[in-house]
């Protein structure tokens, strides 16, 4: 058992980056990784997040500067920054809110999931697995309280699926003022929001 422990990687390197040890990669072991590529660690897993068209990052970085512009007092607003779910599990969402209130947010590697009140997702071809389905089950495992998820709708326009965690059952249901929002983002939560969501591509 100890030699077994001895051969194990100290560390995920441009090398040996997809092979990881039996128990997975922890973020220590990832956080100093240089790799050509955009990655997050998922499952103790280095996952490569596909080289993303002009749809997903324009409908992105609009969709981030229209909720930084009406974000609340203590709160704040990132691109592709991680959350800390556990050792070896580092989502990196398209947008994150949180509460940045006690947070050093200039020293943090990672946003702790019990500050984030909010996980988006930007669908692409390559991520709709992880989108839909991985992901959404992770952020409410972490007591995430919302989670959107931006498809491609008809004519380009961005469609936003408001999804609310179910307190007592752990996991996020529809919203039920709105489940999808289509032609117009409007919301309370987590705080009041009004987007016309083709003006997100007609920049």
């Amino acid at each position: 058992m100890a030699a077994e422990a001895r051969q194990q990687p100290e560390r995920a390197t441009p090398e040996n980056w997809m092979y990881p040890p039996a128990d997975g990669w922890t973020y220590d072991q990832v956080k100093e990784l240089d790799l050509p590529c955009d990655w997050e660690l998922l499952g103790g897993k280095i996952v490569v997040r596909g080289a993303p068209k002009w749809w997903h990052n324009l409908v992105r970085d609009e969709l981030y500067f229209r909720l930084r512009s009406v974000r609340p007092e203590g709160y704040m607003i990132n691109c592709e920054q991680t959350i800390m779910y556990n050792e070896n599990n580092v989502p990196k969402p398209d947008i994150v809110v949180f509460d940045k209130r006690g947070l050093d947010v200039a020293t943090a590697d990672c946003i702790p999931a019990g500050n984030v009140v909010l996980a988006i997702e930007v669908v692409s071809p390559g991520s709709c697995t992880e989108d839909r389905f991985f992901k959404p089950g992770m952020y409410a495992q972490a007591g995430i309280g919302h989670y959107w998820r931006v498809e491609r709708g008809e004519g380009d326009v961005p469609e936003v699926h408001e999804c609310w965690r179910h307190k007592e059952a752990g996991f996020y249901i529809p919203s039920p003022e709105c489940p999808v929002h289509i032609d117009t983002l409007k919301t309370d939560v987590p705080f009041p929001v009004e987007i016309d969501l083709r003006s997100l591509i007609e920049v």
